[in-house]
């Protein structure tokens, strides 16, 4: 009997849908990087840019202000960035972008837990590295797991729950 005719007759079941709980042992894949670029995009006008504009105009004052105590400045958003992103891992697993696009931090080897503070932090210093770096941003696609410098380094994943 061909497939069509156990379909036409209700004979073949419906696919088995992935649940939220992943097993142990069984090995997760990253999310695709398009979606992690998406939900990264979509952070960055969420969080990073209304820190930016209380640094730039409410404490130091101006963009001249700014202007002058750079280092400064950018000390102030990176801390406050660092600690808002740091905290959304490690509380909900995802930011306001992953959350968009139904993506979460992992633990590879406990995906059933949340990664802890040490892998979130050294995360994010990675995440900041890759970013600066030339390498750092073609990482996903050279490797086959598709995964980006900072998970490597830290040992974690982003993955694709629908």
């Amino acid at each position: 009997m061909s497939r069509w005719r156990k379909v036409k007759q209700g004979k073949v079941e419906e696919p088995k849908k992935v649940s939220d709980d992943t097993p142990k042992g069984v090995e997760l894949s990253c999310a695709p990087v398009t979606l992690r670029l998406k939900a990264f995009l979509t952070d960055t006008f969420m969080i990073t840019m209304p820190i930016l504009y209380i640094i730039i105009y409410l404490i130091m004052g101006s963009r001249e202000g700014f202007r002058e105590h750079l280092a400064t400045g950018w000390l102030y958003i990176l801390a406050i960035h660092m600690s808002i992103v740091v905290l959304l891992w490690r509380l909900k697993a995802q930011t306001p972008g992953m959350k968009a696009y139904d993506l979460y931090i992992v633990d590879p080897q406990n995906p059933d837990k949340k990664p802890g503070w040490i892998k979130c932090i050294i995360r994010y210093v990675m995440m900041q590295t890759a970013i600066l770096s030339f390498f750092g941003l073609f990482v996903p696609f050279l490797l086959k797991s598709k995964e980006a410098l900072h998970d490597l380094v830290s040992g974690t994943c982003i993955v694709h729950k629908s």
